[in-house]
């Protein structure tokens, strides 16, 4: 007969096999349950749907959480779904991100500028830095009522670029080291750059007046890199912004939660309410 150790130690190891496979199939189950979502939304709307949804992730093994935002491979990813795009068939393209890297926001915004079919960027809750570059190649964005955008002011390091300048311009040059007129160097032509390219993203939009001035507003740092533009902020600077948001769009980003590896700091009930339900008789 097996001893009750021995028993033990199996039913240990069964537990952690079963306890491997889990998360495992919650992830296969789960994607599917995303891609069923995303092909309703495309039945309805005759559109290609591609999502650039980047959350705060947990590493299963370490407990070490990863901050996402978009690098190379979210703009190759999405480089080909627009080739296998067709030419006249609308995008909807659903954002949610902090932002991420310049070369790969301004790959994405290029390549769906080019699109010949209209595009739709879906802003559920916010799209900062990178993520506004990429609505402002869209042919409509559609925003929450309490989504923001923000700012496409560069970023050298963890500093402004429009601050390095500031400080350059208001010191005598003779007392700065050169690491920081190296920085103020790559700092003016990060600006240079960026204006240039919100400029071209914009001038199909509107005239090359107000596209150079929104341009100007958008990428000079008047604003702190973190300072949210609203709907009503977006549509006072001139773009094409409503916030008819569809209800399909915050049913696909409910399969878009937050790990609940730790206690969730927000919870309640799932439902609509309707201002009768908690009236009392």
């Amino acid at each position: 007969m097996m001893d009750i150790g021995t028993l033990i130690f199996q039913i240990f190891w069964m537990i952690f096999i079963i306890s491997m496979f889990v998360p495992f199939l919650r992830s296969v189950n789960l994607k599917g349950t995303r891609l069923a979502a995303i092909r309703e939304l495309e039945n309805k709307r005759k559109s290609r749907v591609i999502t650039l949804i980047h959350r705060q992730e947990t590493m299963s093994f370490f407990g070490l959480r990863m901050n996402k935002f978009i690098d190379i491979e979210d703009s190759e990813e999405v480089l080909r779904a627009i080739k296998l795009t067709p030419d006249d068939m609308p995008i909807d393209f659903i954002i949610h991100t902090p932002g991420g890297l310049v070369l790969a926001a301004e790959q994405i915004a290029r390549a769906l500028k080019k699109h010949k079919g209209k595009v739709t960027v879906f802003v559920p809750h916010y799209a900062m830095s990178g993520g506004t570059l990429i609505a402002l190649s869209a042919d409509e964005i559609i925003m929450d009522d309490n989504a923001v955008l923000g700012p496409l002011d560069p970023q050298i390091g963890q500093y402004p670029a429009a601050s390095i300048l500031s400080v350059v311009k208001t010191k005598d040059k003779n007392n700065v080291d050169d690491e920081t007129m190296i920085l103020a160097d790559i700092s003016k032509k990060a600006i240079e750059q960026m204006k240039k390219f919100v400029k071209d993203l914009l001038l199909e939009k509107m005239d090359e007046e107000k596209a150079e001035e929104l341009s100007e507003k958008l990428c000079s740092g008047i604003w702190t890199h973190d300072y949210p533009i609203t709907v009503e902020d977006a549509q006072a600077l001139g773009l094409k912004v409503n916030s008819e948001m569809p209800e399909e769009i915050y049913s696909l980003m409910n399969h878009y939660k937050q790990t609940e590896q730790r206690r969730p700091s927000v919870q309640y009930v799932p439902l609509p309410y309707r201002k009768s339900d908690n009236q009392k008789d």
